[in-house]
Order: C-alpha cells, then sequence, then structure tokens
C-alpha cells in the first residue's frame, strides 16, 4: 500500500483510536501511567488553552468545507426575454443551468474529505506538541524552583560562615584578608541569588502560558516520581501522528491535482425556454425553445494550474518523506538520549557527596579546627552547592529525555491520558 493511501486509510480510523489499543496488541512498549495529580493538570491546561479551540476550529473548517464540496455545484438560472420585431411581441420564460459532466464535485469531495483526514491528524499533532511543551516548562520551573532553594540554602551557609569569620577574626584566629574573603562570598551568593530568582519568574511566565498556576502544580515534585528504564520503541514510524499528518496533507494535495484538471474541462449550460408569441390581429402562439452554450478554453487553457498544484503535491510528498526520515532518526536518539540521562541521574542519586547538609556539617568542623583554610572551605563549600545545582538541572533533562522519548515511541498521549480525545 503506498503511504498516501496509507495515510488516508489510516488518520480517519488509527488517529481516533487509544493508543493503548496499539499497545495491547504488542506493537507499543508498555510504560507506566504518569502519576494522578500530574494527569490532571495537564488535561485540564490543554482544555483551557486557546490552542485546544483553535485545533477545534480548524477541524470545524474542515469540515465545513467538505460539507460545501458535497453541495451542488450550480444553481439554475432564471432567464426572462422580451423580443419586439415590428408588430410581433414575444415574452419568454425560462430556466439555464451548467451541468456536471467532468466529475468536478466528485473530485471537490475527495480533496475535501482528505483535508478532514489532515485536520484530523494535525489536531493529534498538536496536542503532542502542547503535552511537550508543558511537562518541559513544568520540569524547568521545577528545577529553577529548586535551584532558588539550593542558592537560599548558599546564603544561609555563607552567612553563617561570615559571622564565624568575624567571631575568628577578633579572637585573631583568622586574618582580615580571611574576613574579607568571607563577605565577599556572601555578597557574590546574593548576585547570584537574584539571577536564579529571575529565572525562576521567567519559568513561571511560560508556564502560565500554557494555562498552569504554578501555585497549583507546585506539589508535583519530580524527585518522588519513579522513571522506568527504557524498554526499547516498537512503534513503526508510519504510525507516529506527525508522519501520517505529513502523508495526510501530501494525499489532499494530490487529490487537488485532480480538480485543477477537472475545472480546465468545460461544463455545457442547457436551457429551457417557453412563451408566447403575439402577431397583429390578436393572434398569439406558444413558442418553446432549448439553448446549448458550450464553454471554449481557448484563451486560457488553464493548464497553469494543473502544473502548480501538481507541484504542491511533490513538495507536499517530498516534505512528508523528510519528516519520515528525521522521525525514524529521532526514535534511535530518543532511546540513548533517555538511558544514557536515567544512568546519569540514577549515579548522582547514590553519590553521597551530593548530601549537602552532611558535607556543609563536615567542612564547617574542618575549618573551626583548624584542618582547612578559609579558602579551601570556600571551595569546596561552593562546589558542593554547585553540585546540588547541577544535579536539579540533571533531573530536568531526564524528564525532557523521557517525555522525548514517550513521544518517539507514541505513548506520550496515553501516558497523560488524553488518548482517543477528538
Amino acid at each position: 500500500m503506498s503511504l498516501p493511501n496509507f495515510a488516508r486509510r489510516v488518520c480517519a480510523a488509527a488517529l481516533l483510536l487509544p493508543v493503548s489499543a496499539f499497545a495491547q496488541e504488542g506493537q507499543l512498549p508498555a510504560v507506566s501511567r504518569a502519576p494522578e495529580p500530574l494527569r490532571m493538570a495537564v488535561v485540564s491546561a490543554w482544555q483551557q488553552h486557546p490552542a485546544m479551540r483553535a485545533t477545534d476550529a480548524r477541524r470545524a473548517i474542515a469540515q465545513a468545507r467538505l460539507e460545501a464540496a458535497r453541495q451542488p455545484l450550480y444553481n439554475p438560472s432564471l432567464d426572462l426575454g422580451y423580443d419586439r420585431e415590428g408588430t410581433d411581441r414575444t415574452n419568454t420564460f425560462g430556466l439555464s443551468m451548467p451541468l456536471d459532466i467532468n466529475g468536478k464535485r466528485r473530485a471537490r469531495v475527495d480533496a475535501a474529505t482528505s483535508r478532514v483526514m489532515q485536520s484530523v491528524a494535525e489536531t493529534q499533532v498538536a496536542r503532542r506538541a502542547f503535552i511537550r511543551n508543558w511537562l518541559a516548562s513544568w520540569a524547568e520551573w521545577q528545577t529553577a524552583n529548586e535551584r532558588v532553594r539550593v542558592g537560599e540554602r548558599r546564603l544561609q551557609l555563607l552567612g553563617r560562615f561570615q559571622d564565624l569569620a568575624k567571631t575568628q577574626f577578633a579572637a585573631g584566629d583568622i586574618s582580615g584578608l580571611e574576613r574579607d574573603l568571607a563577605q565577599l562570598s556572601r555578597a557574590e551568593a546574593q548576585a547570584e541569588q537574584a539571577g536564579l530568582i529571575g529565572e525562576r519568574a521567567q519559568a513561571e511566565a511560560v508556564l502560565r502560558a500554557l494555562g498552569s498556576d504554578p501555585a497549583a502544580v507546585a506539589s508535583l515534585q519530580p524527585g518522588n516520581m519513579t522513571l522506568p528504564p527504557s524498554s526499547g520503541i516498537a512503534v513503526r514510524v508510519d504510525d507516529l501522528p506527525d508522519v501520517q499528518a505529513g502523508y495526510a496533507a501530501a494525499d489532499a494535495a494530490a487529490r487537488e491535482v485532480e480538480v485543477a484538471k477537472r475545472n480546465r474541462l468545460g461544463d455545457p449550460v442547457v436551457g429551457v425556454s417557453s412563451g408566447r408569441l403575439r402577431l397583429p390581429g390578436g393572434v398569439s402562439d406558444t413558442v418553446v425553445g432549448v439553448t446549448l452554450s458550450i464553454p471554449l478554453n481557448v484563451r486560457n487553457t488553464y493548464r497553469a494550474e494543473v502544473v502548480a498544484a501538481r507541484a504542491e503535491a511533490d513538495a507536499a510528498r517530498a516534505d512528508a518523506d523528510q519528516l519520515r526520515l528525521a522521525f525514524a532518526s529521532n526514535q534511535t536518539r530518543a532511546v540513548e538520549s533517555y538511558a544514557a540521562a536515567r544512568s546519569a541521574w540514577q549515579t548522582w542519586q547514590d553519590n553521597r557527596g551530593t548530601d549537602v547538609e552532611r558535607r556543609a556539617s563536615l567542612l564547617e568542623r574542618s575549618w573551626r579546627e583548624g584542618e582547612l583554610s578559609t579558602t579551601d572551605y570556600l571551595l569546596q563549600l561552593n562546589q558542593t552547592l554547585d553540585t546540588q545545582q547541577a544535579g536539579a538541572v540533571l533531573q530536568a533533562q531526564v524528564w525532557k529525555a523521557y517525555v522525548d522519548y514517550l513521544d518517539a515511541a507514541g505513548q506520550l498521549e496515553r501516558w497523560v491520558g488524553l488518548e482517543g480525545t477528538p
């Protein structure tokens, strides 16, 4: 079966079925569902976002154009005539209408049907794009929150260290340079904290733009959710909604070529008229007429329109083929990226050096006992806090990689509970 026909037959049915139906047949790897609060947040954001109304409107446009294409192509015309020739008078009444003998209506219905299928596929693509963006924005906001929290802890520890440095300087245990270094470190941390707060505000604005109140999703902590290992991708590239949407658009463009071809053919106009012929002396008679008009496409053959439509169909098919290649390579990348990110995250979690509280307590004790210089203390404390900052960033990367993996496996909508929705 050719891919344009594949798109035409599958988009109308497969895209409206839950993705879980494919998983039951063993075509997709089984993945767990997202936690209920997270699913509710994503579904609520999508249902309230203007993007959903926009996709609904586009489907309504395509459906309305299909209904318009199903209507008769021509309406009849009312013809009234009056002729005066000397003393003779002729009044006529008639109807005329072009006849669609070239199948223009059928070609337009086929093209409009393909556009409806394309709109259905593009709706799913838009929904999946929204889910990806929402989850990425949520992860970024949680990361920004965690980095601000680590920054606050940095300020607390350096503030305490600054106070201790003043006490130690007064007692003559450290030099003035070491005391000043403690003060400069805290001032630097304050400046860095201002930048972290700005990043959090930016992430919060993005999340609000996607229809969610950050306060309502603050309790959804990524660290409390366990991500399963990668089980590979069993879904075919041709079954991905993005690829199906691309070939649906190519199929629709190919059918527009047939519309352009039929429009080159002129439809005859048939007319029937009846009237009365009045002669001098009160004599009258009934007259009946039949007319046939055939358009002659001599000055404009409308061949350019066919060439343009065929070029658009070729471009749409090439775009679909390119999209298919891109998603085929993306599947391998998604699996490898998620496996690497998850492995790095597990290693980070198992490392005792990432325990900030334990490390900060040990470092302070070593400094007070003279085992560490002020410079070494600040260096190791900042390194420990920077590691925790990096852990927050890594956690967001893991979640983004998992979302990409679900997207490449065709299970993203199922994971958040939006499969099978129109």
